[in-house]
């Protein structure tokens, strides 16, 4: 929702809209250099070179919550209507590493997402769902390792291999110390975990996404186009180097390596946003990190819709406000998307309304012609220009990370989260003056709301799961859970991968929380400074 002020316009990014664009814009503007073949450095025009003429982009929707049992039956819901990806939401205790029967996890078990305790759970969660036949996404960071391996042994009690499951975990703790803070362990320990992670999945689960490196967070929170891919980016370089300072050569893990955006309703700057981050990532991973494969230095992103952008209020006009983000993420080039559902800011979808959202992206790519042709807005002065500017705004913010000594170091001074801050208070002040429009909340209101019943969590499920705990800590071999916890303990203590010795212990029926508080005995867990 792009500013108007008299008859001047400012992109989200705060840069200016002209009225009219032409070549003048693009003097001296080199094609290839700017733009090059779709499928080809530096992938302005789209990661590969047929994009959506020979199948659409994937779709997922997010989904979980209450129960195993209850979510298992939305995802089968939605394979059911058309669904290509599920993409799991995790409940608040299961995102920090607690179990559903810990003091802390009163109050938010199974409300905003799925409640995961232990492997029993997870086969709940996939029971009759064939893992060599979905690809999953698991919203998840800090806990990322563990439910990755829950999921492989999950499929392990399905006879799947390993090298046959596909999906991605998000894995990026990094932006939770910028804008969600869902983090638990300190950022260098949860680097080393990361580490860890890209390392496995290289020699175990080859064809997972062992991060998904996320602005969509930051976007929520406040930030501009051009902040969202310069910190994500920035973010991207801090991973990639802790991984080649664990010995890995970059295209090692780089082809493995994915991204996580939103997509506003300012389709303009959307497109171009998701241009530049291509562009930026490609030159980064050539040039900077000496990424000799391809598929190294392509940026593959999902996208979901704004969130942020969502209204309580006559909450059917976020239907309109949904499909034109998905278009905006769609003509972006996205690999796969996510259409929010049109109660989100009022409650956890309906199935009815999990089922519209989903309907709306099938609209986008088989009603319309969007999926004819690659990058149809290739060439537009508007575009190109918005791009370039996009792109010069983003990389003097990844400059700023750069002078702090990386996004670790920024972070800890509190660099992006005051950068933020500041774009999310401006944002405010507007809507508040009447400036920035938002359809039903300033402009355009009904004198009284229509009545809307939402989906409810029953509070009950707390109760529920801790029975099920109180019931795996009584018939476990407990002596298995305290040794491979034991292992655990020393390979944190030392520089052995972690994963090999969490798996066992998952497989054992360590629940979520012991496994993540046997690392907080070792790591400590990451207290917030406000440096600003």
């Amino acid at each position: 929702m792009a500013r108007e002020s008299g008859s001047d316009r400012l992109t989200e990014s705060g840069l200016p809209i002209e009225p009219v664009y032409g070549p003048a814009d693009l003097a001296g503007w080199d094609p290839q250099e700017k733009l090059g073949e779709p499928g080809s450095y530096p992938f302005t025009r789209g990661v590969y070179p047929t994009m959506y003429t020979g199948r659409p982009w994937t779709m997922r929707q997010y989904a979980g919550f209450g129960t195993a049992t209850e979510s298992n039956a939305r995802y089968k819901q939605l394979i059911a209507n058309g669904t290509m990806g599920l993409s799991v939401a995790f409940d608040l205790p299961t995102q920090m590493g607690h179990d559903s029967d810990a003091p802390i996890a009163s109050g938010e078990v199974g409300k905003v997402g799925v409640a995961i305790d232990s492997l029993d759970d997870m086969l709940v969660l996939f029971d009759g769902i064939p893992l060599d036949k979905v690809s999953t996404s698991m919203t998840i960071n800090a806990p990322a390792a563990l439910l990755l391996l829950l999921y492989q042994l999950v499929a392990e009690e399905q006879g799947v291999p390993a090298d046959k499951i596909t999906g991605t975990i998000q894995n990026d703790v990094l932006k939770e110390y910028i804008a969600r803070g869902t983090y638990i362990f300190p950022p260098k320990p949860s680097l080393r975990l990361i580490a860890d992670i890209f390392a496995y999945c290289k020699a175990e689960i080859p064809k997972w996404n062992t991060i998904s490196i996320s602005g969509y967070h930051m976007a929520e929170a406040g930030a501009s186009p051009a902040q969202e891919i310069a910190f994500t980016l920035a973010d991207g370089v801090e991973y990639v180097r802790t991984a080649i300072a664990a010995g890995m050569d970059v295209d090692d893990f780089a082809p493995r390596l994915s991204f996580f955006f939103v997509s506003r309703t300012t389709i303009l700057e959307e497109v171009a946003k998701f241009r530049a981050a291509r562009r930026i990532w490609a030159r980064l991973m050539r040039d900077e990190f000496g990424a000799k494969n391809p598929k190294s230095q392509m940026l593959r992103f999902h996208t979901q819709t704004a969130g942020v952008q969502l209204t309580a209020q006559q909450p059917e006009v976020n239907l309109v406000r949904v499909a034109v983000q998905g278009l905006a993420a769609v003509l972006g080039g996205t690999q796969s998307l996510h259409t929010n559902s049109f109660d989100e800011a009022i409650a956890l979808p309906t199935e009815k309304s999990a089922r519209l959202a989903l309907r709306t992206q099938q609209v986008l790519a088989y009603e319309t012609d969007v999926t004819a042709t690659v990058d149809p807005f290739a060439g537009s002065y508007v575009i190109e220009k918005m791009t370039d500017e996009v792109e010069a705004a983003a990389v003097e913010l990844m400059r700023k990370v750069e002078d702090f000594g990386g996004a670790v170091n920024a972070i800890e001074h509190g660099f992006q989260k005051n950068e933020i801050e500041r774009n999310a208070y401006r944002i405010s002040q507007e809507t508040d003056a009447g400036e920035r429009v938002v359809v039903g909340v300033n402009r355009f209101k009904l004198d009284e709301e229509e009545p809307y019943e939402p989906l409810r969590v029953d509070p009950a499920i707390e109760a529920q799961q801790a029975e099920r705990l109180a019931k795996l800590r009584a018939t476990r071999d407990q002596a298995a859970v305290d040794e491979a916890l034991a292992a655990l303990r020393a390979a944190a203590e030392g520089s052995d991968n972690v994963l090999y010795p969490m798996k066992e212990a998952l497989r054992a029926r360590a629940t979520v929380g012991e496994v993540c508080n046997t690392l907080r005995g070792v790591w400590g867990a990451y207290v917030p400074t406000d440096a600003f």
